[in-house]
């Protein structure tokens, strides 16, 4: 699921058809930013995915701020980057891991099985000194059967019925209350502990499975947990995390906590829990 630099551009040498690269890279506070570094600079052969446009649906209809994209219309997307259901599909960004673990996850929804990271992004590619372009690479025609994968999803209906360990990937002063710059009001969905996404991570590059089960600690392998956060992206890294760390029952919220909070009637806490 997490590979290398050099991993990846042994792959584009040998074969540039079997992998496809996607530029994920993007700016909450500036959501035209990451396209304009895109066309400045990118991987060579990379596409670009825009968070709203392309790994998000339409607001408005419930889901939370990024609820999930019509996964045909997904599914096609990825098709004219040229992406088959044998393809290995490397997502980056700039290391934060949120906005590719975004890509990852969908495509692993989608029931893609070659959905992969960039270790350390587009700033880990850059600091090796390894090429970038401004061309960008000409629309292609991939073949991806759809699976979808109900499993990896929790709706607000299951969290609220309390049968799985709730874990809140924000950043711990969302979590508590203290601050609360994008929802209608602050604090967590009641029972959630706190894991924070980046901590997943060491200066951009993914911590091994050891470092991941420690942060995990506490809970069993195979309990059901639900992973949040404030709209369903940067919980991604943290699922990605179970995974390396040998959890086996883990879903996503999508709407996560924007979706959960803009409904009035839906309890809101700020006491901290743990394990």
């Amino acid at each position: 699921m997490i590979v290398t630099t050099e991993w990846l551009r042994e792959k584009q040498n040998q074969n540039e058809d079997q992998v496809v690269v996607i530029d994920c890279r993007f700016d909450l506070a500036d959501p035209a930013k990451g396209a304009a570094l895109y066309e400045e600079s990118h991987i060579p052969g990379a596409y670009y995915a825009h968070l709203d446009h392309h790994l998000s649906g339409e607001k408005g209809q419930g889901g939370g701020r990024h609820p999930l994209p019509d996964m045909t219309v997904f599914a096609a997307f990825m098709e004219s980057c040229g992406v088959s259901d044998d393809t290995f599909v490397v997502a980056y960004d700039d290391g934060v891991s949120m906005f590719a673990g975004r890509l990852w996850w969908l495509l692993t929804y989608a029931g893609h099985k070659h959905a992969c990271i960039l270790d350390g992004g587009f700033s880990a590619w850059t600091s090796e000194g390894l090429p970038v372009t401004k061309k960008q690479p000409a629309r292609k025609t991939g073949e991806l059967t759809l699976q979808l994968q109900p499993g990896m999803i929790a709706s607000a209906e299951e969290v609220a019925e309390g049968g799985a360990l709730l874990i809140d990937s924000r950043a711990p002063e969302r979590y508590l209350g203290e601050t609360e710059p994008l929802d209608r009001v602050p604090g967590h969905i009641p029972g959630a502990i706190n894991r924070f996404f980046a901590e997943a991570m060491d200066n951009g590059k993914w911590k091994p499975a050891e470092a991941q089960q420690v942060r995990f600690t506490g809970i069993e392998p195979d309990e059901p947990v639900i992973v949040y956060c404030g709209s369903g992206v940067s919980a991604t890294p943290n699922i990605l995390a179970l995974q390396q760390a040998g959890f086996t029952n883990v879903k996503l919220y999508p709407g996560s906590y924007s979706e959960w909070s803009s409904d009035e009637s839906r309890p809101i806490e700020t006491e901290r829990h743990d394990r």
